[in-house]
């Protein structure tokens, strides 16, 4: 258990398994130098906070019963916006406490933020455009845009500090809302890693992240499918809460190809040096939603610090980072085949000089900036007086 700042209390909400998010988990290891943090969301306690509030992990935080959707579809989203089952699992959970700092992680969380801080400073850390998350979703579009939108509006100018996962993102923030955005990558912290020699004759690709529809999973098995034997394919996955479907179609598709292998997800703090026996980190994903188009993923920076090559489609921001420390290179579409002509054309000299490359990268593509920003941020909210204390390094997670 982690003891900050005697008397600062600060409460954290996220709607996610805090345990298995690394955008949080960094964010708490923060949070942890300037207060007393307790947690609300699914799963066990991280050990960042001092306190947890576990929530029922079959609750949806969006109002997904048959009267939210009523409400949702009638456009009544002041009486709608409290009426997901886990946002009044967590109201109950945390009636009648007390905090100095709350900090809402993602736009759904705003809400109850506002309402359990009674005036106490709110940080929202949107991560991503929240408005159009899913608008690739028939009935998300339809439904949860427009009043995802309307939370926006209503509560970030109420909220004391926003940030958000890059600059291109917070553009759109303070263009359509009026909020000034930090930033805040998805940057883990630096590993002491150094990177693999590439064997002879063989070149070992990896993915790791979620195992979610519409991220393109299919591409990179298909690519591989028609690559030379030298390539292999390791996926590291997280399963979705689908009662495990989702990951069965992708085995469906493998087959028995014995180049393609899927892995059970690692700790964050063990992907790092997990990942660091491969050659390539791989990801493909189509421009569905302006957070396809403008994606800044932790997978770039999961790469980097394992220090690998990467090959990414082409995106603004990867794009830059990918060129400007020159550790990988840039497939020019989502498609199978444009990823499988990227990987046919790296040779193993390529891939040995971008794995290089990225090992320099790591050194600047790491989380020290960005808990920086975080820091500052919830410091001034706090006061003066908060003042972060000594502890010993948190373990590394990305």
């Amino acid at each position: 258990m982690v003891d900050g700042a005697p008397g600062r209390k600060i409460l954290c909400i996220s709607f996610s398994e805090i345990t298995a998010d690394a955008r949080v988990l960094r964010q708490l290891d923060v949070l942890a130098e300037l207060g007393h943090v307790t947690t609300i969301g699914y799963g066990e306690r991280p050990d960042a906070a001092a306190e947890h509030l576990p929530l029922d992990p079959s609750l949806p935080s969006l109002p997904q019963t048959p009267a939210g959707v009523l409400l949702l579809a009638a456009r009544r989203y002041d009486r709608v916006e409290f009426e997901g089952p886990a946002v009044r699992s967590a109201l109950s959970l945390l009636a009648g406490r007390r905090f100095d700092v709350v900090v809402a992680n993602e736009a759904r969380a705003m809400a109850l933020a506002h309402r359990v801080a009674d005036g106490a400073p709110v940080l929202a850390d949107l991560h991503e455009w929240a408005p159009e998350e899913r608008a690739h979703v028939t009935s998300w579009r339809l439904l949860v845009r427009p009043f995802m939108f309307h939370q926006c509006a209503k509560y970030l100018p109420r909220m004391s500090a926003v940030t958000v996962v890059n600059g291109s993102i917070g553009e759109m923030y303070r263009e359509r809302f009026g909020v000034p955005c930090r930033v805040v990558r998805n940057a883990g912290p630096l590993h002491d890693l150094e990177p693999r020699p590439v064997e002879h004759g063989r070149i070992r690709l990896v993915h790791s992240g979620g195992a979610v529809p519409g991220r393109n999973l299919e591409a990179l098995i298909e690519a591989v499918r028609g690559l030379g034997p030298e390539y292999s394919l390791d996926l590291y996955l997280v399963p979705s809460r689908d009662g495990g479907r989702y990951l069965g179609r992708l085995r469906a598709l493998i087959g028995g190809d014995p180049r393609i292998t899927l892995h059970d997800p690692v700790r964050p703090h063990e992907l790092a040096p997990t990942l660091n026996a491969y050659d390539v980190g791989v990801f493909s994903l189509p421009p569905l939603t302006p957070n396809h188009r403008l994606m800044l993923p932790n997978k770039i920076f999961d790469f980097v610090q394992a220090r690998l090559a990467v090959v990414f489609n082409s995106a603004p921001e990867t794009d830059r980072l990918i060129t400007e420390h020159g550790f990988g290179t840039i497939a020019p579409d989502h498609t199978a085949a444009a990823m499988r002509d990227t990987l046919a054309a790296l040779s193993p000299a390529q891939v040995a000089e971008y794995k290089q490359n990225a090992h320099r990268a790591a050194a600047v593509l790491n989380s020290t900036e960005d808990s920086a920003v975080t820091r500052d941020a919830v410091a001034e909210l706090l006061g003066d007086a908060a003042q972060p204390t000594s502890r010993s390094e948190p373990p590394s997670s990305v």
